[in-house]
């Protein structure tokens, strides 16, 4: 029995590492391919004197760096918990992304200052070369996407999702300056570069502040988005035998990986293991969150009120 017992949580093990290493691959090869495309846009907007390459290269940065942030999280999570830190360094995810947030703050910022510049004396810019360089990132940007589907779990890995959201994002980035210099390319009018890139920049902070908030929400121990603390609580307290639930917390440790802890007050003649299993069981299938610590408690316990 033993035996068995061992060999089923191996396989468990195993078929996580398998979605793991997935996730890895595609992330490297989106990762390469976002990285060369940055720097063709970046050094193409210098040439060409666009400025919506130049902003385009930005959301590419962005881009980038949470791809690497994804990678390193990934490696980070297989590095064992120790004892001054017992959860691991799952949390060096959240920290990440709430830096990555907040760089890309900063970079929309730069754009929608040279922007405004810009609206004043639109510089000439090689329409036919910045169209060309658009098209070849707008064709990366696809090949990334779709490198993500085919190898990661982009369902559910949050991870993985903003990293497929990032390069959906960029795609239409690289459709902003393609029509920005097919417009420039028709009628001259230069002040399409500006323009589109504002938009872009905007594009990056509504990614940056959604970033933020999830990340802040998390760091501050919030409950997990998809999960009502209230039904939880009812759910607990619908066991037989239960008289109530307090001290409920749930908070999520990275994303995908959710903590409960409680207390229930059991009717004295209960048995508190029964209980105990009837808890776990529920809030595994129905909440779906594996890491519970219950504290079981009868009409003799008494301790002191919690502040939170």
């Amino acid at each position: 029995m033993h035996s068995h017992h061992h060999h089923h949580s191996h396989d468990r093990h195993d078929h996580h590492d398998l979605g793991r290493e997935g996730n890895k691959k595609g992330l490297t090869i989106a990762l390469l391919i976002t990285a060369g495309i940055m720097l063709l846009e970046f050094f193409g907007g210098l040439i060409t004197h666009s400025l919506a390459l130049l902003s385009d290269s930005g959301h590419m940065l962005s881009d980038a760096s949470s791809l690497v942030l994804s990678l390193v999280a990934i490696w980070f999570a297989t590095k064992p918990a120790s004892p001054s830190k017992t959860y691991g360094f799952y949390r060096f995810e959240i920290l990440a992304a709430l830096f990555n947030g907040v760089t890309l703050f900063v970079i929309a910022g730069f754009i929608i200052w040279e922007a405004i510049e810009r609206f004043y004396n639109p510089p000439t810019v090689a329409s036919g070369s910045m169209m060309l360089i658009a098209f070849v990132g707008l064709f990366a940007n696809l090949l990334s996407a779709w490198v993500l589907m085919r190898k990661g779990d982009v369902k559910n890995n949050v991870n993985l999702r903003s990293a497929y959201l990032h390069v959906i994002g960029d795609a239409l980035g690289s459709v902003g300056a393609i029509v920005a210099g097919f417009v420039m390319w028709l009628f001259d009018w230069y002040m399409a570069d500006p323009i589109i890139s504002v938009l872009v920049a905007l594009l990056i902070l509504k990614g940056a502040c959604g970033v933020i908030k999830h990340t802040v929400h998390i760091l501050m121990e919030g409950t997990p988005i998809t999960i009502d603390q209230n039904e939880v609580k009812k759910a607990l307290e619908s066991i037989e035998g239960v008289i109530d639930v307090h001290d409920l917390h749930i908070w999520t440790i990275t994303s995908g990986l959710d903590s409960l802890s409680c207390h229930m007050l059991i009717e004295d003649d209960q048995d508190s293991q029964k209980v105990l299993q009837d808890a776990i069981h529920i809030i595994e299938e129905k909440f779906k969150i594996l890491h519970t610590t219950i504290q079981i408690e009868t009409s003799k316990i008494h301790h002191g009120e919690m502040k939170v």
